[in-house]
């Protein structure tokens, strides 16, 4: 009797299960003593888990040549939520998906992320036009319009927070309202210290554009490109910013070299990815409004996705800790 088919997103710990994925990444890895494994994701919509393909695998060779980042796969085998590795898949049997799945339920719409995100990307326009400054309002005006396309179903990040289609329109209209925010408070607690409104609310639009060049648009998941592997969102959205900045002859050269330097440094340290510390205030409002809200979708959606034994959650991979679940108040 064949075993009932599960969703990935739905399997407890410990829990073995028939269910379709997506191959999402491949990566071809060696141990010490020189043998080759892969360690490839397979994902649905709601969840990712990690897998182990090692040389003396059944899977070894089908792997090696045959399995590519957006195929889908029937998949048997055992969900585990390693305490260091986050969560797992222990395959027992895997193969590419054939036509006859569908009668059992398999739909390649049933993994497409959700739909662009039309209603927070107006939203960030909304506030673009809030700029006081002229030639800043037609920069930032003019880089949310030529890439809105791509910026409507781009993702927060790659795999660790908004990990999903129109996730960085809904993270940057949050960070932009939130600096916005701050930056009243904070400009009424310290009337003496020069921080520019403008500066932070262009530099929280535009804090993470560099995404939409360093995201491969040809891949069906979300992944760096070659120029997102060499480097990285800060430095190609500062080059974006001054590539179109060559269209606004009026705009301040400092105003444009400040607003450089808070894309550049608003991770805030070389640990986080920022090659240079802040050294204005409005980086430290932006890296703040923008580590609140990536850190706070993370809570929320491994709070949601629930596992783990008793009070507290499964060990979540990327905040490296489990959460308290189990509370009253």
């Amino acid at each position: 009797m064949p075993k009932p088919l599960a969703k990935l997103s739905a399997l407890e710990p410990g829990q073995h299960a028939d269910f379709f994925a997506q191959l999402a990444e491949k990566t071809p890895r060696t141990t010490r003593d020189g043998k080759p494994f892969y360690v490839v994701r397979l994902r649905d919509p709601r969840r990712s888990v990690g897998v182990t393909v090692w040389a003396d695998s059944p899977h070894f060779e089908e792997c090696k040549q045959h399995w590519q980042p957006g195929m889908f796969f029937k998949v048997r085998g055992r969900y585990v939520e390693d305490e260091k590795y986050g969560p797992k898949v222990e395959v027992e049997q895997i193969r590419p998906v054939t036509d006859r799945d569908r009668a059992d339920g398999f739909a390649e719409a049933d993994f497409a992320d959700p739909a662009p995100a039309d209603g927070p990307f107006a939203e960030l326009t909304a506030l673009a036009a809030e700029l006081a400054d002229e030639p800043l309002r037609t920069l930032v005006q003019k880089i949310l319009a030529a890439h809105a396309d791509r910026l409507k179903v781009l993702p927060g990040s790659a795999r660790t927070y908004y990990p999903f289609a129109g996730g960085w329109a809904v993270h940057t209209r949050n960070v932009a309202r939130h600096a916005l925010w701050l930056a009243d408070r904070y400009a009424e607690l310290f009337p003496d210290v020069m921080l520019n409104r403008d500066l932070v609310l262009a530099g929280a639009l535009l804090h993470d554009v560099g995404r939409v060049a360093e995201l491969d648009p040809t891949s069906p998941v979300p992944r760096p490109g070659v120029d997102g592997e060499l480097f990285g969102h800060l430095l190609l959205g500062v080059e974006l910013v001054r590539e179109a900045a060559r269209d606004v002859p009026d705009l301040n050269p400092e105003l444009l070299r400040l607003l450089g330097h808070v894309i550049y440094s608003h991770l805030k340290t070389p640990e986080w990815g920022s090659p240079k510390l802040p050294a204005i205030p409005e980086v430290l409002i932006v890296h703040h409004a923008d580590d609140l809200d990536a850190k706070f979708e993370m809570y929320a959606r491994c709070l949601s996705a629930g596992g783990g034994d008793g009070a507290f959650t499964a060990r979540d991979p990327v905040l490296g800790r489990p959460l308290l679940k189990g509370r009253t108040v």
